[in-house]
């Protein structure tokens, strides 16, 4: 009886080589995100902030369908107003509402109206997510860089800090939004390049930390199988 292999060997040996296959396949799958994974949300954040950047350069040359595309993606996660947005090939980076066409949609008092103003020759094309997006998606891509680069020797962040980073966006995207005050484009992005760097640096360290301990119990487990 001690010689006969185990009830999950026996029922292993059963099973039909495609779904051996595929397991494998998911078990190589999740062992090479263990591995790579911060390379994975590198790549992720790199595609969430460089899409939106590539929609303006799409209509500098004409290539409006794809753009729009873009366009229509992001707006459910941002609200795309241009005079809190950049531009790309025009006289100006940065407009204010009084600056922008008065058609009739970038002048517009109704938001929804508003946002839908992506540009024109003369003022350039808006980037497809606002200025703050920009610094918070672009912080957190380039502070995984760093990460990845002093990977095991940045300190972990305490939660108590990170309210520090992300306090001072709270505060200027607050008192705006209540009407007390209107931001400018430079606390949009010091603000937002403070949240976004300081949420990787709370997170990467302890997902580091979960990523090894599953790694270590995946390598134990097959150790045990084989």
């Amino acid at each position: 009886m001690d010689n006969q292999p185990s009830l999950e060997k026996r029922v292993q040996e059963r099973k039909p080589s495609f779904l051996l296959k595929l397991e494998h396949g998911i078990e190589r799958g999740v062992e090479w995100f263990l591995h790579h994974w911060v390379a994975f949300f590198n790549l992720l954040f790199l595609l969430y902030v460089g899409l939106p950047l590539l929609a303006p350069m799409l209509m500098e040359v004409g290539a409006e369908t794809p753009a729009s595309i873009i366009y229509t993606i992001y707006r459910p996660a941002c609200h795309q107003l241009p005079e809190r947005s950049f531009f790309l090939f025009g006289p100006s980076a940065v407009y204010e509402r009084s600056e922008l066409p008065a058609n009739g949609i970038a002048d517009s008092d109704n938001i929804f109206i508003r946002r839908q103003y992506i540009g024109d020759p003369d003022h350039g094309y808006k980037v497809a997510i606002c200025e703050r997006d920009v610094a918070i998606y672009g912080s957190m891509f380039l502070m995984g860089l760093i990460f990845a680069l002093m990977r095991g020797r940045l300190p972990k962040l305490k939660a108590r800090y990170l309210l520090l980073f992300a306090l001072p966006m709270a505060i200027d995207g607050g008192t705006q939004l209540i009407g007390l005050r209107t931001s400018s484009w430079q606390l949009r992005v010091v603000t937002g390049t403070l949240f976004g760097a300081g949420l990787i640096w709370f997170a990467y360290p302890y997902i580091e930390t979960s990523m090894r301990e599953t790694l270590l119990r995946q390598q134990t487990r097959k150790r045990h199988d084989d």
